[in-house]
């Protein structure tokens, strides 16, 4: 049940969260899953609590007009950009204004003082990663979970008990976010998304790194282009954290890499004569470039909090990928049939594209600003053919033409939705793919403009294909 802004103390004393919030009224910012997840956290403590969302029928729309400015406290759900209207009405207003994750840092530090905090952040691979920390932690019997931008918010896991939090993180998160102390972080890749939201590439890089001083320990991967430049400035400008490289090249001390075919940690050995076997890259569930630098990433985290290195290896060898990441739908007359619709920016298609020769590509959606000329520079080779949907189609087309001229482009009907949609774009891929050919969904876009998510987009495509070709 919902407790208004002004409502008189209930008849139990809020649980003691700490000085800082006694007495306090709090507004909740944002009515999606973390937005329900604080409201019902801070209702069940006794705290008086409001939610406040645009969009959502259930909440308020405006602040109050009765609000009590030193007594309110509003916490911030992920998304909401700090130049928006209503945030700039709770600064004007002199309200305190804290993200889901620095109130969540406070609770834990009342509730919880003893638990762990691990976190990563990076523009893609971030979900696989951190589920393949989680599946190590199962493999070791550690008492920890994976959340945050994955599965549970992390209000719901400070007071459940778990020893470690495995947190991943999001450009939105950080751009709001400067209280905790993170155990280990690491930092897989930073590349053009979400431009539209931050205002330039600039400060969404800038977003991402800010992790990198919230921590005792860093990771980062040396392999991609932006943090190998910015790798010296990082440690330059937070000389207080352990800062430790990984890559897919043999790694000096101090560093995580690949040896032949296998991960290797010399970063967390007692000797610099030493070297921990992680995992050999062909017990992986897919040993294209960037997974092998996922699971160094996972691998060096575990590692960070003294997991042994024989316990990373089981916990990375059982991992399966989750759905719509380089998921095999069909592998028929000598055509495979891929499943990448959570590639919704252009270095997550490069990724995918970089792990197949011969591509018939399927991109498009929703560009959120991100330009799609590196990303053609670097695949036009690849593509044998494109098939193009979605409202920046044309952004993508141009940017492949200026690369390869004579490249066989299909434009589908921007008015086509959903499934059908789908049938179409399988129908078209059909008559292209010829054997040896890899049909790619790998869209470098969002999906939101013909697709409610990239789940459905990719469960469309799944089902699609199941029905036109392997039937």
């Amino acid at each position: 049940m919902q407790i208004g802004l002004l409502a008189k103390a209930t008849t139990s004393f809020p649980m003691n969260l700490g000085s800082e919030f006694e007495g306090k009224n709090f507004l909740v910012i944002g009515a999606g899953v973390t937005g329900q997840a604080l409201q019902e956290f801070l209702t069940r403590h006794g705290y008086p609590v409001e939610m406040i969302d645009e969009r959502d029928s259930k909440a308020k729309r405006t602040i109050p007009k009765e609000i009590d400015r030193k007594k309110t406290i509003a916490i911030v759900s992920p998304g909401w950009r700090l130049d928006h209207p209503l945030i700039q009405e709770l600064q004007s207003l002199d309200v305190r204004l804290i993200s889901e994750i620095d109130f969540a840092w406070k609770v834990k530090s009342v509730l919880a003082p003893d638990q762990k905090w691990i976190a990563l952040t990076g523009t893609n691979g971030k979900t696989t990663t951190i589920q393949m920390v989680e599946s190590i932690f199962h493999a070791g019997g550690v008492n920890g979970v994976a959340c945050g931008n994955v599965g549970r918010t992390v209000i719901e896991c400070v007071e459940h008990g778990f020893e470690v939090l495995a947190i991943e993180l999001s450009s939105f998160q950080l751009a709001w976010s400067d209280l905790p102390r993170f155990e280990a972080i690491a930092i897989l890749n930073i590349a053009e998304d979400h431009i539209d939201w931050h205002g330039n590439f600039e400060q969404y890089a800038e977003a991402k790194m800010k992790l990198f001083r919230l921590s005792k320990l860093a990771l980062v991967n040396v392999s991609d282009a932006t943090l190998a430049q910015s790798f010296q400035k990082l440690k330059k400008g937070a000389p207080e954290v352990a800062a430790m490289a990984f890559h897919l090249d043999t790694p000096s001390v101090g560093e995580l890499g690949l040896v032949e075919d296998i991960l290797v940690d010399r970063a967390f050995t007692p000797d610099s004569s030493q070297a921990f076997e992680l995992a050999v890259t062909s017990e992986l569930p897919s040993s294209a470039p960037h997974n092998l630098l996922n699971a160094l990433a996972a691998g060096g985290l575990a590692r960070a909090i003294g997991i042994e290195a024989s316990v990373i290896a089981q916990g990375l060898q059982s991992f399966a990928l989750d759905h719509h990441r380089l998921e095999l739908i069909l592998d028929q007359d000598g055509i495979a049939w891929i499943d990448d619709s959570k590639a919704t920016n252009p270095h997550a298609a490069l990724s995918a594209i970089f792990s197949f020769d011969r591509i018939i590509w399927i991109a498009g959606g929703l560009a959120k600003g991100a330009s799609m000329t590196e990303l053609a520079r670097a695949t036009h080779h690849r593509i044998d053919a494109a098939i193009l949907i979605g409202a920046d189609a044309g952004l993508i087309k141009n940017a492949l033409l200026e690369q390869k001229p004579q490249l066989k482009i299909v434009e589908t009907d921007p008015g086509l939705r959903g499934y059908d949609l789908m049938r179409h774009v399988v129908t078209v891929a059909k008559s292209l793919a010829s054997r040896g050919n890899t049909v790619l969904l790998a869209p470098a876009c969002a999906s939101m403009d013909q697709f409610s998510s990239y789940a459905e987009r990719g469960e469309a495509f799944t089902k699609a294909v199941r029905e036109l070709v392997a039937s």
